[in-house]
């Protein structure tokens, strides 16, 4: 499995607004600038967050994005499969029930279904807010 360029912007994009929350809106151009990503690809990311509500945009020439709610209410999880879909491994653990038809004889299903409760464990267990944090470290580490 490989997490797109989408999935990884939007996780940065998201990282971007908590990192620079001021309290007043920011601009797609300022993130494209700061992440150097093109800011029409950011535009696309953008609409998709702000669809699902992720984010709140004003218009108008102070207009902007903001988060919706705090860094800590969103996991890097629910970013990656708002933008990726499904992130299973294998199709067949999309369904809840698994509905595979070969299921009771597939020997592997065991070792997709660890991988998926590995995969979730880890995209889940980290908050936007543990990300700011992680980022303000580094940056605190190689302060000189």
């Amino acid at each position: 499995m490989k997490i797109s360029t989408k999935g990884r912007y939007a996780l940065r994009l998201m990282l971007d607004l908590a990192l620079n929350d001021t309290g007043e809106t920011i601009r797609i151009k300022d993130i494209a600038a700061r992440q150097e990503i093109s800011e029409k690809y950011l535009e696309q990311i953008i609409a998709v967050l702000n669809k699902a509500g992720f984010v709140r945009s004003v218009r108008g020439p102070q207009g902007g994005y903001r988060l919706a709610r705090k860094p800590k209410d969103y996991t890097v999880g629910m970013i990656l499969r708002l933008t990726e879909g499904s992130l299973a491994p294998v199709p067949c653990l999309d369904d809840d029930p698994n509905e595979c038809n070969r299921q009771e004889d597939c020997v592997t299903i065991f070792i997709w279904e660890k991988l998926y409760e590995a995969i979730n464990s880890v995209v889940d267990g980290f908050t936007l807010a543990d990300l700011v944090e992680l980022e303000l470290a580094k940056a605190d580490h190689y302060v000189i």
